[in-house]
């Protein structure tokens, strides 16, 4: 990159927040970043009118955004903005490239990261409602186990995977994860961006 008037602005879910500043920093990327909470993929409603209206807050700059198809409509959104998102299906795709996260998916994982462990009760809630019985039978339907995936960047949150996994009723397994795909995402996206603004 040039300067920072060719800064760019990163708008996006914060469930990879503290791993994309980890990176933003280790790289002396010239990204600023807008990080929304990572609960809005519950309520499409919400995410619509945050992510829009965090994009227009920001239009009169060099945006892209860090987001899977985690919207029916994210492409039209991303169009009306006139920007584009990260490769990926979701997050844990991004974080973990498509080979991995196919595979655990196909073989029955449900991802837990740890902003979701530690804020397992209000998303379950607002996600499955209260009676952990259905929470239990949604899960087992097509869930065999969870997968907390651990980063360079997570804190502890042991206590809370394992309180996540009691209440779902399935086996708690761990995977640590390294950040390069995500670091190569990112970098690729940067790239994409310099080229259609000349600021990189």
């Amino acid at each position: 990159m040039k300067n920072n008037t060719n800064k760019h602005i990163l708008v996006g879910c914060g469930i990879l927040k503290k791993e994309i500043n980890w990176l933003i920093k280790k790289n002396n990327w010239l990204l600023d970043t807008v990080f929304l909470d990572s609960s809005l993929h519950i309520n499409f409603e919400k995410l619509q009118k945050n992510l829009s209206l965090a994009l227009k807050k920001q239009s009169d700059k060099n945006t892209f955004v860090f987001y899977g198809e985690c919207h029916p409509l994210i492409d039209n959104i991303l169009r009306d903005a006139n920007t584009f998102r990260t490769a990926g299906q979701n997050c844990v795709d991004i974080l973990l490239g498509n080979e991995v996260f196919t595979r655990e998916l196909s073989n029955g994982a449900f991802f837990l990261l740890e902003d979701w462990a530690n804020r397992w009760n209000y998303i379950s809630k607002k996600t499955f409602g209260d009676n952990k019985e259905i929470v239990q039978q949604i899960f087992r339907e097509d869930r065999k186990y969870i997968l907390a995936l651990r980063t360079p960047c997570s804190g502890y949150f042991s206590k809370e995977a394992e309180i996540m996994a009691r209440y779902v009723d399935l086996p708690l397994r761990w995977l640590d994860v390294g950040l390069e795909n995500l670091e190569s995402v990112l970098f690729l996206s940067l790239q994409q961006k310099g080229d259609k603004s000349n600021g990189w």
